[in-house]
């Protein structure tokens, strides 16, 4: 992407801003330069390796066709603009990483930690996380659960953990060659797995990782992953089956397994917001939750009318932005501008 995330985080630190974003979707990054015009900071969390969201991820190439004044653009092309669009604001991103507990501070302020033990204090929430939180879809392999988190993984959350090592990568889409080109240089050895000879991934990342194959600095191989084989949580081996060889076990001490993405509502439900139909009630004055100073925006916002539109969540972006704003400078008065006759405003947004 073009835009560059200038300020992306290490996992395990500690942080104090005024707006901790859930979600870098659309609506998450405008939330960036709706807060950025108030001169209001924000953090950015969100368990995917990139920003984008549904976007991103999910029809990255598809065309959209009802952003105002853009006759058409794809889920990247919006992405990478809305990057752009807030570069100059300065927001820290913490990528790869899921909000797990939020609780309350002694001066009265929220205090997010993710799963990667990263805390975030801030007087705001804004949780604008889609459909909820990508979690990966677990292979079918018999006895997959006893080496989860020790030899079997999901995703990469830090790519050096893997130098070294004999992998196993399963999986045809994006996320697996991506991983199989960047790991290549720091593993020991790669055998890419996938059930078919035909890839969902970019095409030049398929004719990369071809051209490893060729070399033999990876090897590619056509088959299903049937068993695993080892002891206490270690992999020794994978058993395969393939058409043209029949069952295989390849030795590996580590398997990436990307299987594809789920959605699922996951640790915002204990957040203790009211929820109405799997959604979080707001009101359309702020878009606040029951709970002060948490708000929700996109589609995870449930209020009457509410229509799941990119468009939408960037009206309810502006509305929460002057909510936010009244907690995060309490006492002063928010004196409405626009962009077009602002100064001050201009000034901020061309500032890098």
């Amino acid at each position: 992407m073009a835009a560059r995330l200038v300020n992306s985080a290490s996992p395990g630190e500690a942080h104090e801003t005024d707006v901790i974003i859930i979600g870098a979707g659309p609506c998450g990054l405008f939330a960036v330069f709706e807060l950025g015009l108030l001169n209001i900071r924000a953090h950015v969390i969100d368990i995917l390796d990139k920003p984008g969201g549904q976007c991103a991820e999910l029809y990255p190439e598809k065309p959209i066709l009802d952003i105002p004044a853009i006759k058409t653009i794809t889920g990247e092309d919006l992405t990478r603009q809305l990057l752009n669009q807030i570069e100059p604001f300065g927001a820290v991103f913490h990528l790869n990483e899921m909000a797990v507990t939020l609780d309350k501070t002694a001066d009265g302020k929220w205090r997010i930690m993710t799963d990667l033990g990263t805390t975030i204090v801030a007087p705001v929430i804004c949780i604008a996380a889609g459909g909820g939180s990508f979690q990966p879809k677990k292979p079918p392999i018999p006895g997959v659960d006893e080496y989860e988190g020790r030899s079997v993984f999901y995703a990469v959350r830090q790519r050096d953990a893997f130098a070294g090592k004999n992998l196993v990568i399963a999986g045809g889409g994006d996320s697996a060659l991506d991983w199989t080109l960047n790991l290549e240089p720091i593993a020991e050895k790669i055998t890419l797995i996938h059930r078919r000879p035909d890839f969902r991934a970019a095409p030049d990342s398929v004719d990369k990782m071809k051209a490893l194959a060729e070399t033999g600095r990876i090897e590619f191989r056509v088959a299903q992953i049937t068993g695993l084989n080892g002891e206490n949580g270690e992999l020794v081996s994978v058993a395969i089956e393939t058409d043209a060889d029949g069952a295989v076990e390849i030795p590996c001490d580590t398997l990436l397994a990307f299987y594809g993405l789920t959605m699922k509502l996951g640790p915002i439900a204990e957040f203790g917001v009211d929820f109405t139909e799997n959604r979080i009630a707001v009101d359309t004055e702020k878009f606040e939750t029951s709970v002060p100073g948490i708000f929700c925006i996109g589609d995870m916002a449930s209020y009457p009318g509410k229509l799941k539109l990119i468009l939408s969540g960037f009206h309810e972006s502006a509305l929460m932005a002057h909510g936010a704003f009244h907690y995060v400078f309490p006492g002063k008065k928010l004196k409405f501008q626009h962009t077009t006759s602002s100064r001050a405003l201009q000034a901020r947004v061309s500032d890098t």
